[in-house]
């Protein structure tokens, strides 16, 4: 791991232990999961125990402790996504990239979650992709949704 790039991003945070969340949020950004280096490096230089760093990246959802892939696909497994197929189109996403709930595909590419509720229950099954919410999802909405992907890429289609 290179600590400089490391070094960079807490240094333009600062160092004072109140500015922990965003340099955790930068790391997360940057490498997609937070390194065990990286937690290292940042309670050495922030002065906050290593257990209080480890705590932080493990109580909130926003921070993965292992690689993710470029893209977050989180499905909601909610009782009105429920009730409207999502554990359907579940398997649909499943079956696409050939990943299980809480892995990465081996391209590196996408990291599939589910989650019991997104509280966007108006619009189920909800997808949230990179961030952005999908509404009245349908795998032919989820194969558009990933070609586009893919395209702006530069890469093949995901398996139909």
């Amino acid at each position: 791991m290179d600590l400089s790039e490391l070094d960079g991003i807490v240094q333009g945070r600062g160092s004072d232990p109140f500015d922990i969340m965003e340099v955790l949020q930068d790391i997360q950004a940057a490498y997609h999961y937070l390194p065990e280096e990286a937690l290292c490096r940042v309670s050495e230089t922030m002065g906050v125990p290593l257990i209080e760093v480890f705590r932080l990246a493990n109580f909130y959802k926003a921070f993965s402790l292992k690689p993710r892939g470029r893209h977050l696909i989180t499905v909601c497994m909610g009782t009105a996504c429920h009730v409207r197929n999502s554990p359907r189109f579940l398997d649909e996403v499943r079956r696409r990239l050939r990943v299980e709930p809480g892995g990465t595909t081996q391209d590196g590419e996408f990291t599939l979650e589910t989650v019991n509720c997104l509280g966007a229950c108006a619009l189920a099954p909800v997808v949230i992709m990179d961030g952005k919410y999908y509404e009245h999802m349908t795998p032919a909405k989820l194969g558009s949704l990933l070609g586009a992907v893919r395209a702006q890429e530069g890469r093949h289609l995901v398996h139909a």
